[in-house]
């Protein structure tokens, strides 16, 4: 089955990790917006703003603050597919690039979860600007999260 972040032009960034949870709490961890900024590195000062829905679901809009390189910034993310507790993927409407999208899935595994995030961007200045800046930036930022996730819910590997 084709994705979105399937079709949409633009770089890929994949990462997988292994959680030792149970399936329903994982997704619900991941699906609160106030646990992503636990999960994002402290130098991009990101901060959930509000929510278009007290519950997040499909077409559930999320407003952001953050600084990237001390510029601030605002994002606004939409819950374009929602389908607990296996994925959900959530859509730039606003925000630094030119498009996001970020597909989250959960996959049971023999120890645990599976949790795989898959993100298809798309940057003003196109590979020259992603290979000197963002993917960089993005790498770090990814790195932490796995680094964080590990420390909130031990056990992960």
């Amino acid at each position: 089955m084709t994705s979105a972040v399937d079709a949409e032009p633009g770089f890929l960034l994949e990462r997988e990790q292994l959680v030792r949870r149970e399936l329903p709490e994982l997704f619900e961890f991941f699906s609160d917006p106030k646990n992503l900024e636990e999960l994002t590195p402290p130098w991009l000062n990101f901060r959930v703003l509000e929510s278009s829905t007290p519950v997040i679901g499909q077409g559930t809009t999320i407003d952001y603050s953050l600084r990237i390189h001390g510029i601030p910034m605002k994002w606004r993310s939409l819950i374009s597919t929602w389908n607990p507790p296996y994925e959900f993927v959530d859509e730039q409407v606003r925000g630094p690039y030119r498009s996001w999208i970020h597909h989250h899935s959960f996959e049971e595994a023999a120890e645990g979860v599976l949790v795989r995030d898959r993100v298809r961007y798309r940057v003003l200045g196109g590979a020259l600007v992603n290979s000197l800046f963002i993917r960089r930036d993005l790498d770090k930022i990814f790195s932490y999260r796995q680094e964080s996730l590990a420390r909130v819910l031990p056990g992960t590997r």
